[in-house]
């Protein structure tokens, strides 16, 4: 695999700064740079909402700072989470005097990290609430849900709590829209294909060019199953299957985010999307505002996710509220 970089270890500062650079609503913050903020700072008398986690999944986590969104992003070195400084960092910057929603994946150094920033920031009068992404449903049974980790449905929640928290609304009420837009969101992806970090000689894992994992993670942990490679048609169908079996459409509403994880064409996300729309279309459920693109990436790898966020008329009108970042635009 080739890369287009410098030296590795700097790897994270030059995306960074050519990141802010080509943005100009954005802005590099924090102790050692490692915070990414709106340009426009936190308005005061807004709950703020941060969030945060390691590089190589653009456009998360960084490329949802923006209006309706996120107000500032902790970031780590790829595939590490950010350490405690940068965190509260984040937590500092959003806070406009109504509290804090602290709103990441669930992954162990994240977890971590934000708890200790909360903890410590409590003596500075900061007050703090936590919500974590759990919608990959291959990392846990339904019945163990806290197990779960956070992939792409996290989108999700990013945008009902910012537009929660764009419309005045105060932490508690922000914490429970969040809370809300993560149980009702699911995710499963596949993979074809691994990446590579910048340090490393080798891919992370390892497929054959027949091969594909059902379930894979973002940082390449194990899936469900590894078996040759099967038509689009039948990916989509097992997936779509996997995630109303974990949770039916209670409303007949849902949105559905057809997620690229780096290297997979457009097209090929496309070919995904009809049959996921036929399947849900067969079975009455109607979709709204349907998302198809790189939302949640791991490097290059090859493959793609599926995310189901079942609406009813709350979490719907939050989804359709003005919303504005480097990468998605609402309204």
């Amino acid at each position: 695999m080739k890369k287009l970089i410098n030296d590795p270890s700097a790897y994270v500062d030059e995306m960074l700064d050519g990141l802010v650079a080509a943005q100009p609503s954005l802005r590099r913050d924090g102790t050692a740079g490692r915070v990414v903020r709106r340009a426009a700072g936190i308005r005061p008398g807004k709950v703020g909402i941060a969030s945060g986690g390691g590089s190589g999944h653009l456009p998360l986590f960084t490329g949802y700072v923006g209006p309706g969104l996120l107000d500032t992003c902790a970031i780590g070195n790829v595939f590490e989470g950010p350490n405690a400084a940068s965190c509260m960092d984040a937590i500092r910057l959003a806070d406009g005097g109504r509290g804090v929603l602290r709103l990441y994946g669930n992954y162990g150094g994240d977890r971590m990290n934000f708890d200790m920033a909360g903890e410590m920031l409590e003596d500075e009068g900061v007050e703090t609430t936590t919500v974590l992404g759990t919608d990959d449903i291959a990392s846990g049974t339904p019945d163990d849900i806290g197990r779960r980790r956070g992939v792409a449905g996290i989108v999700y929640a990013y945008k009902a709590a910012g537009a929660s928290a764009e419309a005045g609304a105060d932490l508690g009420e922000v914490t429970r829209v969040a809370a809300k837009a993560v149980a009702a969101t699911r995710t499963i992806g596949v993979a074809l294909a691994p990446c590579r970090l910048p340090a490393a000689r080798e891919p992370s894992f390892t497929l054959g060019d027949d091969e594909i994992e059902m379930g894979m993670g973002i940082h390449g942990e194990p899936g469900i199953w590894r078996d040759k490679l099967k038509p689009a048609d039948a990916i989509a169908d097992e997936m779509v299957d996997r995630l109303l079996a974990d949770l039916p459409a209670p409303d007949g509403r849902v949105s559905v985010l057809v997620n690229g994880l780096g290297a997979t064409p457009l097209e090929e996300l496309f070919i995904l999307y009809r049959r996921v729309a036929e399947r849900l279309g067969s079975l009455g459920l109607s979709i709204h505002r349907p998302l198809v693109g790189n939302f949640v990436t791991s490097m290059e790898m090859a493959g793609a996710s599926i995310s189901l966020f079942h609406l009813d008329d709350e979490l719907a009108a939050l989804l359709d509220a003005p919303a504005e970042c480097p990468f998605w635009r609402v309204g």
